[in-house]
């Protein structure tokens, strides 16, 4: 089956990929008054004149891509009118920006949407269903659509890229900044602080105290024990010899 354009009913090249993101089997369409308050459109103003229904329409959300010349992939989203019979195409609305289909400000299951004749004229048309749920599935089918188109991403860039210019932090002639720090938070150790103590304790308070010995101490700051007496080496050299032990002229165990 050859594929078509959904908003021209042209033939689409052979390797043209169609996908179909959303269908609505009734659809009402309506003619609508011209825009009097930048807040949006009201429903209301459509459905309480009779005469500006005009059609009942099956609605579709067709994603297409195809190759161009230079070998680039092409990609766009069409919402499309039908006759639910016949299939013939009602209107066209390429979704190229989140305005092509707008939500009215009183009620969930109406939109307003900007279509375009092959020639480029727009004209813009009231559509409404009967049960909410289709409402909300066509919303999350075009949220789908503007994530594959960009538009989200390229919105939300520009959006921050605005901002981000129209923000100034310099401080202007005469301003100046005070920063109130809390009490509670004590006082902290600074470097002045950290000078002035060391400027006035010298550094023997950091010393350790001299060991205990007096003029008895040691290497290393221990006390030695006093040399033996002569009695003492005696009663020594005694009690070995009763041991068994023959200590020699030498005296070695002395």
């Amino acid at each position: 089956m050859d594929l078509v354009d959904p908003s021209t009913g042209q033939p689409l090249p052979n390797d043209a990929i169609q996908r179909v993101l959303f269908v609505a089997g009734t659809v009402h369409v309506y003619t609508i008054p011209p825009l009097t308050s930048i807040k949006g459109h009201s429903a209301s103003s459509w459905t309480a004149d009779p005469t500006r229904h005009i059609f009942t329409a099956r609605l579709r959300v067709v994603e297409t891509a195809s190759e161009t010349a230079s070998s680039d992939a092409e990609l766009k989203v069409d919402v499309v009118l039908e006759d639910p019979s016949n299939g013939q195409l009602f209107a066209a609305a390429p979704y190229t920006d989140a305005a092509a289909v707008e939500p009215v400000l009183d009620s969930s299951r109406f939109f307003a949407l900007t279509v375009r004749d092959p020639q480029g004229r727009k004209a813009t048309l009231g559509i409404g269903f009967e049960d909410r749920s289709d409402a909300f599935d066509l919303a999350v089918a075009l949220q789908e659509a503007r994530r594959s188109l960009g538009l989200e991403a390229g919105l939300r860039k520009d959006g921050e890229a605005k901002q981000e210019s129209a923000r100034d932090y310099s401080l202007k002639k005469g301003e100046t900044i005070t920063v109130n720090i809390g009490k509670k938070l004590g006082r902290r150790w600074n470097q002045a602080d950290a000078s002035s103590a060391g400027s006035s304790a010298p550094l023997q308070s950091f010393a350790l105290p001299p060991p205990p010995g007096g003029s008895g101490a040691g290497e290393g700051g221990f006390a030695l024990p006093p040399p033996p007496s002569a009695e003492d080496l005696k009663r020594k050299r005694t009690s070995l010899r009763d041991l068994g032990f023959d200590d020699g002229q030498y005296g070695e165990f002395a």
